[in-house]
């Protein structure tokens, strides 16, 4: 796989389900068990040349998928806007003032339901 590691395991953990099972397979041996495509291949019964087919069409698919749905961009977004909000969250925690502080639970609240 040619693409970064961890983007190409958040692509997998979001959209594997949607890729055929050989692809899954060598994807998750890959990605998850940190296999070499000659340990793939013999996992697999199937060529060290089958794996790294397999593997190229499913990186391809899963950034097709990305590139419509969009789901992992969306998530980090989400987690860098969270972590933001969290750093707010703290400095009206460590206010002098009462209200600050019973603003900054609430928020940490609503924050935490969010995130489940």
């Amino acid at each position: 796989m040619k693409a970064d590691p961890i983007t190409m395991t958040l692509l997998f953990d979001e959209y594997g389900a949607l890729l055929t099972e050989k692809q899954r397979d060598c994807c998750d041996l890959y990605l998850n068990e940190d296999l070499s495509l000659s340990e793939i291949a013999g996992e697999l019964g199937i060529s060290r040349q089958g794996v790294h087919d397999s593997l190229t069409r499913a990186e391809a698919t899963l950034a097709q998928f990305e590139a419509v749905l969009g789901n992992v961009a969306r998530r980090r977004r989400t987690r860098a806007a969270a972590d933001e909000i969290g750093r707010c969250i703290q400095a009206l925690a460590g206010s002098d003032q009462a209200p600050a502080r019973a603003v900054s639970e609430k928020l940490a609240a609503a924050l935490q339901q969010i995130l489940e």
